[in-house]
């Protein structure tokens, strides 16, 4: 499967009252690794919108395993886990010293026609392509 990962460092400002990461900084986190992600495939936001394609998300899911404090380093990961009908995304948060699993979640977003909004029930033909293209390469 394809990934991406990148290192984030729990800030200040990411803490809530009971000092742990405030839940919605979680999504913040995702979409930066999303990006990451959909960048290895060719085909992030600004190459959606220029294929004709909108990918909203339509359901997101987190299981908040422990959570992270202040100044906590850990590793989040993308895994793209399904693209022929929809773009279903899995991630994981770890602690990067110990490799514990803090936060498991996943994604799925939809392909809709910009210019009629009409919902696509399969991936576009640009998307399996660039998907198959990094297969093939790896």
């Amino acid at each position: 499967m394809i990934t991406a990962e990148c290192e984030i460092v729990a800030q200040f400002y990411d803490i809530d009252p009971m000092q742990v990461v405030w839940h919605g900084n979680y999504v913040r986190y995702f979409e930066r690794v999303r990006g990451l992600l959909l960048d290895k495939i060719d085909y992030n936001y600004p190459a959606m919108e220029q294929s004709g394609y909108l990918w909203p998300i339509v359901d997101m899911r987190i299981k908040f395993v422990r959570p992270v404090r202040y100044q906590q380093r850990i590793l989040v990961q993308a895994t793209l886990l399904e693209y022929e009908n929809r773009l279903k995304i899995g991630y994981q948060c770890r602690d990067i010293e110990s490799g514990e699993v803090l936060t498991k979640a996943h994604t799925v977003q939809v392909a809709v026609a910009a210019a009629t909004q009409e919902l696509n029930l399969e991936s576009p033909p640009v998307l399996l392509e660039k998907v198959k293209r990094v297969l093939c390469a790896a």
